[in-house]
């Protein structure tokens, strides 16, 4: 039988104000643990929540940013449910009426070997607060539970059933992750806990409109994980169904270790919370003025810089797609572009999107921590554009100026001249090496005139070896055209 996967993700995004939802304490991250816990997040007798505006405000720019509507009332509600870390014994949440609701992000994913752009529709964003955190390690078998966490603002992102393999739920990640970290409501930081995923996964028979029985995958704190564990599950649930057995409905911890999924407890409904109304909460207000003043202060919007990136420097869109990925390279993307110019725009893109992001990948490193800054690679890239040196000569310059790490905005020019890499534009230098190429190649020389266009290639070659990769390959070939004409 031929299986069809069902995928939607909840996405918790941990919101990047100095102060927690409902209260003044500190949301820094690595303090001692109950060092940034206050009365209102210890839940102690009296104490009244007051909501954070800031935090409004972020889901506010998220909900403009991928086109949602922002509710103009939205209504705070407890969430009941009973775990060590969780000191109220409930949580407060929104359910009915969420601030952001609808909305769609789109993201580029390869099929085929082809990119195609991709949208996932969502159902809402809604605030809440975070719990706290219990811990398991180095407390002689004992746990232990820190509230720093606690009441630290989130937004759960939740999508529609829209995804179909794990490759598309991981696309669709990285583009919401790049989105949050982009607009600044979000630090993205994974292995903090920043930004971390829930996967609903279900199979169904191709062709089968009904949605087979979901089970839920927790807390999925990075993309590596978040594939493995739907494929993991994915096969699972068929190897299950297969077999004779039944899907039953649960909320389930990945073990990357052992590369399985466990159960942790039946799934809940809505029900089993008991959701109502938090009487010590008002509904939240939100007018068009104060949407209208969010605007205003919100950067360029992906979708929007990649429009201007095809119009206004000739990009084609997959180039100006994958360089709005993140805000960081697409910054580092402008400020090249003011150095070199734009009509060598489409040269910037190329090496960002080549030898740059390579490096960065190879190395592990993020663009806005790279050791060339965008104005030393102008400068490398103008010594191409100049003559100086040739693009291959150019790459052996980047790796140069990638291990010195130098903060010199004359890095490139320093390496050429050091190493001694100026490209042989002479005609007279040229011209003698060549002569002493073809008297020493003589059968490639009459391979050539007999048409044999590949001996061509070689004379080149032996060329630029014999100028050590330093003669100008235009020049070259044009010199050695003429004297083989000749």
């Amino acid at each position: 039988m031929q299986w069809e996967v069902v995928i939607g993700l909840e996405t918790h995004a941990q919101l990047s104000t100095n102060s927690k939802i409902f209260s003044g304490a500190s949301t820094a991250f690595g303090a001692e643990p109950n060092t940034q816990a206050c009365p209102v997040d210890l839940a102690l007798p009296g104490v009244l929540p007051v909501m954070n505006r800031g935090a409004v405000e972020k889901a506010i720019q998220f909900g403009l940013a991928v086109g949602a509507t922002i509710a103009p009332v939205s209504v705070f509600a407890r969430k009941n449910y009973f775990y060590p870390d969780l000191p109220k014994g409930y949580q407060i949440s929104q359910y009915e009426k969420p601030v952001v609701q609808g909305g769609r992000v789109s993201f580029m994913l390869e099929r085929d070997g082809k990119q195609e752009i991709r949208s996932v529709q969502l159902t809402r964003a809604h605030l809440e607060e975070d719990a706290g955190k219990s811990l398991h390690e180095d407390y002689q078998g004992m746990s232990g539970i820190d509230l720093n966490r606690a009441g630290t603002p989130l937004l759960e992102i939740v999508t529609e059933p829209d995804m179909r393999s794990a490759a598309e739920a991981v696309a669709y990640a990285r583009a919401l992750h790049s989105l949050v970290t982009w607009l600044g409501i979000c630090d993205g930081n994974m292995q903090e806990g920043s930004f971390r995923c829930d996967a609903n996964v279900s199979v169904r028979p191709v062709g089968q409109k009904e949605f087979g029985t979901r089970c839920e995958i927790k807390n999925l704190n990075s993309f590596r994980f978040l594939e493995d564990a739907i494929n993991i599950e994915v096969r699972r649930q068929i190897e299950l169904i297969e077999d004779g057995g039944q899907v039953v409905q649960a909320t389930r911890l990945y073990d990357p270790d052992n590369r399985e999924t466990r159960e942790m407890r039946s799934k809940e409904d809505a029900q089993d919370y008991r959701y109502f109304p938090d009487p010590d909460l008002p509904p939240l207000a939100i007018s068009q003025e104060w949407i209208d003043r969010v605007k205003a202060v919100m950067p360029e919007l992906p979708d929007a810089m990649r429009e201007r990136f095809v119009r206004d420097y000739g990009l084609p869109e997959y180039d100006a797609a994958v360089l709005t990925q993140s805000k960081a390279m697409a910054d580092y993307f402008e400020v090249l572009v003011v150095a070199i110019g734009k009509e060598q725009a489409k040269q910037g893109a190329n090496w960002l999107m080549g030898d740059v992001s390579s490096t960065l990948n190879r190395e592990g490193v993020e663009i806005a921590d790279a050791p060339v800054s965008a104005a030393q690679l102008a400068l490398l890239l103008k010594r191409i554009a100049d003559g100086t040196i040739s693009n291959k000569i150019a790459k052996e310059v980047f790796a140069a100026m990638w291990e010195a790490k130098s903060d010199d905005t004359n890095a490139a020019d320093n390496i050429i001249d050091e190493k001694g890499l100026k490209q042989i534009s002479d005609s007279g230098a040229l011209e003698k090496i060549i002569d002493e190429v073809l008297a020493a190649n003589q059968k490639s020389v009459d391979e050539f005139r007999a048409g044999k266009e590949k001996a061509f290639n070689a004379l080149v070659g032996q060329v630029m070896k014999a100028t050590k990769g330093k003669g100008n390959p235009a020049q070259v070939n044009e010199l050695l055209k003429s004297k083989l004409a000749g």
